[in-house]
């Protein structure tokens, strides 16, 4: 029988990047979209065709025709995620870290704990952003841990 469409470009896999793919589809800690690319790419080296690869992995044959072309322009490189569209963030993961130590390690003067009005004067970040990095990594200033005696003098009476 008689091949029909586009020739499909050979794909050949050098030991490296076979052992790379082989990695990424066993190792647990892959995003399921890249085991499933580096699948796709070595059963087309195996020799399988585009339709033979998606029945047998159950994606779509375009899916497969654009992984594997993908991996014949760009190698392993064309296999991972490129950058999403959308606005860069605004505040350096050196400003977060700044905030998240300032929180667990120093106190304001004059009081026992941060707030959110305070940090953000301290850092130049808004106390929106103060709030959502404390919501972010679970802080809680305001909770605190410890044991506090009372200045009360009448305080054992009370008790």
């Amino acid at each position: 029988m008689a091949k029909t469409g586009r020739p499909k470009a050979s794909l050949v896999l050098s030991d490296d990047e076979r052992e790379q793919l082989s990695r990424w589809v066993r190792r647990r800690k892959s995003s399921q979209a890249l085991a499933l690319r580096s699948r796709i790419v070595l059963e087309c080296a195996a020799g399988l065709d585009n339709k033979q690869v998606a029945a047998k992995l159950g994606c779509h044959v375009a899916t497969v025709g654009k992984w594997r072309s993908r991996f014949v322009s760009a190698r392993l490189d064309g296999l991972v995620d490129e950058a999403r569209p959308g606005r860069p963030p605004t505040i350096s993961v050196d400003q977060v870290q700044a905030v998240v130590v300032a929180t667990l390690e120093e106190t304001p003067a004059n009081a026992t704990h941060w707030s959110r009005a305070k940090m953000a004067e301290r850092s130049g970040l808004s106390k929106r952003t103060i709030g959502r990095i404390w919501h972010a990594f679970g802080l809680k200033p305001h909770l605190e841990d410890g044991f506090k005696l009372s200045p009360d003098p009448l305080f054992i009476d009370k008790v």
